[in-house]
């Protein structure tokens, strides 16, 4: 077993790696946030399904998406891996323990937080990404040419209550699973001093409300609007 393999295979080696795919999961949200929010312009659909196009078709788009799929998977795996790692380390628990105390909810449940996140992954995906490269989606026309419409299919999800209260709900869990997350990878990459520390976690706690936030208000609107 080669020194690359051991470290990866170690707690350390899969804590940065954890922490390094979390980074780019988090820069990846603001870069689909802020596609998404095309979503809002009142205009039929038209910026949205340009965007989405445009996405679809560029090169440098495709080779991203495909790093996106394999630092997602290897965010979970590794996060199940350092799960059952840390149980074989402790497999009795101590005798008198106030983990409230010293943790934050979120920390002590990163691993439903992310069970919960992904189960809506794999559901959001199903219902847009799969449509969009499989389905028979409509086209829309517009001066600057035809495009797949796949703002009608965003439209009759997110006039479904059941699918934005699911929606907004995910989000919640995302925001606590951000919480601790943001800051947990920088500390993990050793970018943790008494002096910048304090600014990481705020600038995480914003992170953690903001982003969540402005994702649910989305399909909220949308379900407003349509109604």
């Amino acid at each position: 077993m080669s020194w690359v393999t051991k470290t990866l295979n170690s707690t350390l080696g899969r804590k940065l790696i954890m922490a390094l795919t979390g980074l780019f999961l988090i820069l990846f949200l603001v870069v689909h946030l802020a596609g998404n929010l095309q979503l809002l312009a009142n205009d039929g659909g038209r910026l949205f399904n340009m965007y989405a196009e445009s996405m679809a078709t560029n090169p440098l788009i495709r080779v991203v998406s495909i790093f996106n799929f394999v630092f997602i998977a290897l965010h979970v795996a590794y996060s199940v891996a350092l799960t059952r790692h840390n149980k074989a380390a402790r497999p009795v628990g101590y005798a008198v323990s106030d983990a409230s105390a010293n943790s934050s909810w979120a920390s002590r449940n990163m691993g439903l937080l992310g069970t919960i996140l992904l189960i809506f992954l794999l559901v959001h995906l199903r219902g847009f990404w799969y449509e969009f490269k499989f389905g028979a989606l409509p086209t829309a026309t517009y001066e600057e040419g035809t495009f797949k419409d796949v703002y009608s299919i965003v439209s009759a999800a997110y006039s479904n209550i059941i699918y934005v209260v699911f929606y907004v709900v995910s989000m919640g869990f995302l925001a606590f699973h951000l919480s601790h997350g943001f800051a947990s990878a920088f500390q993990t990459l050793g970018l943790n001093h008494k002096k910048y520390s304090p600014l990481i976690k705020n600038v995480g706690i914003g992170f953690s409300i903001l982003i969540p936030l402005l994702f649910a208000l989305i399909p909220v609107v949308m379900f407003i609007q349509g109604s």
